[in-house]
């Protein structure tokens, strides 16, 4: 969707447009008293997303004057969430199983769910640890103590950490190093600190001063197939689809792959 149609949609959404048509009330009073504030969108995104969807959410704020709160966590702990009822507008999972299973209860528009991303992994090493780590064999190194990843009961990124491990055989000698991160943010939190001297996570959010990061081979694990959708007890679904659309136009995706959520055909290793 480009920027005007999006301005539109939020126009509408505002009811500055009912406010600004000619023959419909006391349009001068309309004038007087002004557009009606737009109430925020609630995006729960995957915690993959932070630094993407915080610059992202920021632009579409500035551009259409709609304010968007943004709810990180697991993927799995909000699918729950919104199983629950938790009043979200727009889900952005880190695997779109999550959100098949959504829609299959009925829990999110079905012309809503789109592509966003194929997520990447990454091995982190603390630059302060004085251990060096450019391969998952590297794991096996004595002086690495503890090795953390986002639990993989709940967090796609914590699953495919622990399918590349087990791809390369390394699994049964490195799951008693693991420490689990609730999601993958807190999972780079225990690598930053230096709680963790490596870690398995999203090459989204490995770019920081704490850490040196290599790309693991991505064929070490099911593909991360990153979707959204918009949740059907939302008070605001033209608000949710024009989000939803920012992200995936021409105003979002150049931020999504400068954070390294690139669609498979705009993957280049």
């Amino acid at each position: 969707m480009h920027l005007a149609a999006v301005a539109c949609v939020l126009l509408v959404i505002t009811g500055i447009a009912s406010a600004c048509a000619a023959g419909s009330g006391d349009a001068g009073a309309a004038s007087r008293a002004g557009p009606t504030a737009a109430a925020p969108l609630t995006v729960a995104a995957a915690a993959d997303l932070q630094f993407a969807f915080t610059e992202i959410a920021a632009l579409f704020e500035a551009e259409t004057g709609h304010p968007v709160t943004l709810v990180f966590g697991s993927t799995g702990q909000l699918a729950q969430q919104i199983e629950n009822g938790a009043p979200f507008d727009l889900f952005a999972a880190a695997n779109i199983a999550f959100v098949e299973n959504l829609r299959t209860k009925g829990l999110v528009f079905d012309d809503s769910v789109a592509l966003y991303a194929e997520g990447r992994i990454v091995l982190a090493v603390n630059r302060g640890a004085g251990v060096a780590a450019v391969e998952l064999a590297d794991l096996r190194d004595p002086a690495i103590l503890q090795v953390a990843i986002a639990n993989p009961e709940h967090a796609p990124y914590g699953t495919a950490a622990k399918e590349a491990l087990i791809s390369a055989g390394l699994w049964e000698e490195i799951e008693p190093k693991l420490v689990y991160g609730e999601n993958v943010r807190q999972a780079l939190q225990f690598v930053q600190t230096g709680d963790a001297q490596a870690g398995i996570v999203a090459l989204s959010v490995a770019d920081t001063p704490e850490i040196t990061w290599t790309l693991i081979d991505a064929s070490l694990h099911t593909p991360l197939r990153q979707a959204l959708a918009v949740v059907t007890t939302t008070s605001q679904p033209e608000a949710a689809r024009a989000f939803a659309a920012f992200i995936n136009g021409p105003e979002g995706r150049p931020i999504m792959q400068r954070y390294g959520f690139v669609l498979p055909r705009e993957i280049v290793e």
